[in-house]
């Protein structure tokens, strides 16, 4: 097998030029759409992989996410996907919902100059409805988790025998997550005249195995990704919940000294939504996307140089390219889903030397992301805070003073207006500082100067450690977040096997909490005792009733009875962080995906389940 070691910079060997997707043997229809969202030349993994592909080489490629693998695998499966065949003929196997969502959506992006390509998403978590129907339709393109995959398998309902491309998308993750078996399966059950690639990171035995044992012949690939981002560039997150997004935008807005500002999401239908958002809160915004034509396009950009805009919302293609002198500050409104994405963006600002700052929204479920963005540019990024009222009024008063000191300056509209202001004075017997107030409430007009204080939050009694000790006996403990904890039950125990991971992974998944949410599980013979927020919306009760574990609903509801621990072999106690569950994986919203995938839909092979952990692992109960 032959190896290369290169960065991911084009290839420009000495003597030639740097190749062209032309070059590479693509055909028209993807390098339209290659031009379409702005890809001018092959990353080096692009380079090297795509003429191998279409040349019907199985391929065994070593990269980081970053370094344009998605490209490398995606086009060439287009460029020669017959459209007539309903039967699939690609599967893509990635280990998270959010790295095989990533992946249609690219796989759609470069099929938009075809016609009649269908690309299919299988992941646990999401209705078996939608997807039967759309196998029942055609697809050309499946890309899904393991898990949801077996799934089909195992109830018939995909059709894998003319199956042509196979791809394992950061396999060395899908066997940290505890997929190993499942993949193996998979292949199995695949054609044994199909073309494979296979990406992973790192090379660790059993990845090596298994392609010596399901790839034919690969020519092996190894890129370094060198992903970074400007030394002068300030680059802050801020952890925030979706429906907070817009209030923490507006009190950014108003707190930072912003010129010109960049606003990304990662859809067309809402950068319009936000920009209205931000329109009807009196800030000048526009909104620009690969649906705008190319003469808006540049007027709105000629608007936002010229000072007559000062906020762009937009999509990552619709901003590919843009240099604009003015911008001081790009926002990630929506977190991109890989460090490459991050780099162009945040390279919006900060250049030819000048400084800038980039902001960052992470939701709880996407602090995987905001690690993967730290590692691959290997700078960490600051943690802030949304702005409080006083941060605001005080940002608002020393503008005002400001524009005061702006206007004393120019003393000949000065002295007009000290004539106006004394003949008030004189004729209406009122003093000259209400009458400088008065001037000030006409100059504000509606909007008032100062917001009015956040209400007092609510302070929780302090207790001693006796009383907290009384409530653990009375099951009304309370997680690191600090939510008051009480039992519920479920209808699922030991006589169906059920362990305290799936257990998690399900709820987790399915009812959208995180691991501080779960305080002891007691699982029963016939059923099991969980503890969970005493406060859940009913919403999210009728969610978790719903959730199956092992094939059968849990019926999940509050319990009144005392929790009281039978402890043994299977259940009890509380999750420790520091020791992983048995073919278990890394607690970030992996766990989520791998225990609504498998918790959920297949019980006794589920994984332990978290939504915003963070890098420290699966825990077990203590026994």
């Amino acid at each position: 097998m032959a190896s290369s070691d290169t960065s991911d910079a084009p290839i420009e060997a000495e003597g030639e030029t740097t190749p062209t997707f032309a070059d590479l043997g693509l055909g028209d229809a993807v390098l339209k759409a290659l031009k379409d969202v702005g890809y001018e030349t092959p990353s080096a993994i692009q380079a090297q992989t795509i003429p191998l592909l279409l040349g019907g080489r199985d391929v065994l490629g070593v990269a980081q996410t970053g370094t344009g693998k998605t490209a490398a695998f995606a086009l060439p499966i287009l460029d020669q996907l017959d459209t007539t065949q309903k039967t699939p003929q690609a599967l893509v196997l990635a280990p998270t919902r959010e790295l095989a969502l990533q992946v249609c959506e690219a796989f759609e992006k470069y099929a938009a100059r075809m016609r009649g390509v269908h690309v299919l998403p299988v992941y646990g978590g999401q209705g078996y409805g939608t997807q039967l129907s759309a196998l029942r339709r055609g697809v050309n393109i499946v890309v899904g988790t393991p898990g949801r995959i077996m799934d089909h398998l195992d109830k018939g309902t995909l059709d894998l025998s003319e199956l042509r491309f196979l791809v394992l998308d950061e396999a060395d993750e899908m066997l940290k997550m505890g997929f190993a078996e499942d993949v193996e399966t998979i292949l199995a059950d695949t054609p044994s005249d199909k073309q494979t690639a296979l990406f992973s990171a790192t090379m660790p035995a059993q990845i090596r195995r298994i392609s010596q044992q399901h790839l034919n012949d690969p020519e092996e690939i190894t890129v370094k990704s060198k992903t970074t981002t400007s030394a002068n560039i300030s680059q802050r997150y801020l952890m925030v919940s979706y429906p907070q997004k817009v209030d923490a935008l507006t009190r950014i807005l108003e707190v930072e000294n912003f010129d010109g500002m960049i606003v990304f999401v990662r859809t067309k239908s809402e950068t319009e939504t936000l920009a209205e958002k931000l329109r009807a809160r009196g800030y000048t915004a526009a909104a620009i996307s690969g649906d705008i034509a190319q003469a808006q396009r540049e007027r709105t950009v000629e608007q936002l140089k010229s000072g007559k805009l000062d906020i762009l919302v937009a999509t990552d293609v619709a901003a590919r390219g843009l240099d604009v002198d003015r911008i001081t500050h790009v926002v990630n409104y929506d977190i991109p889903i890989d460090p490459e994405s991050y780099v162009h963006r945040i390279g919006r600002t900060g250049r030819a030397g000048r400084t800038g700052d980039a902001i960052s929204f992470v939701t709880p479920r996407e602090r995987r992301l905001l690690g993967a963005i730290e590692r691959a540019t290997r700078q960490p990024l600051t943690e802030m805070r949304i702005p409080t009222v006083e941060d605001v009024n005080s940002t608002r008063l020393t503008r005002f003073d400001d524009a005061i000191t702006e206007a004393l300056g120019d003393q000949e509209r000065l002295a007009a207006f000290r004539d106006i202001i004394a003949h008030y004075v004189e004729h209406h017997d009122v003093v000259e500082a209400d009458v400088a107030a008065a001037l000030a409430i006409v100059s504000q007009g509606e909007t008032p100067l100062l917001l009015p204080p956040d209400p007092p939050r609510r302070e929780r009694p302090q207790r001693d450690d006796r009383e907290r000790r009384s409530d653990d006996d009375r099951g009304e403990r309370r997680p690191r977040s600090g939510a008051q904890l009480s039992p519920y039950r479920i209808e699922v125990g030991r006589r169906q096997r059920v362990e305290p991971r799936q257990i998690v992974g399900a709820l987790a998944n399915e009812g959208g909490l995180n691991r501080d949410d779960f305080g002891r599980i007691d699982i029963r013979p016939d059923f099991s005792i969980v503890e969970l927020p005493a406060d859940l919306p009913r919403e999210t009760l009728d969610r978790l009733a719903a959730t199956r574990i092992g094939g059968q609903a849990i019926e999940l509801k509050p319990d009144p009875r005392p929790f009281r621990s039978t402890g043994g072999p299977r259940g009890g106690g509380r999750f420790r962080d520091d020791r992983p569950a048995r073919g278990g994986f890394r607690g970030d919203d992996r766990g989520g995906d791998r225990g609504g995938d498998r918790g959920g839909d297949r019980g006794d092979r589920g994984g332990y389940g978290s939504r915003d952990g963070d890098d420290r692992g699966p825990r077990k109960p203590r026994h």
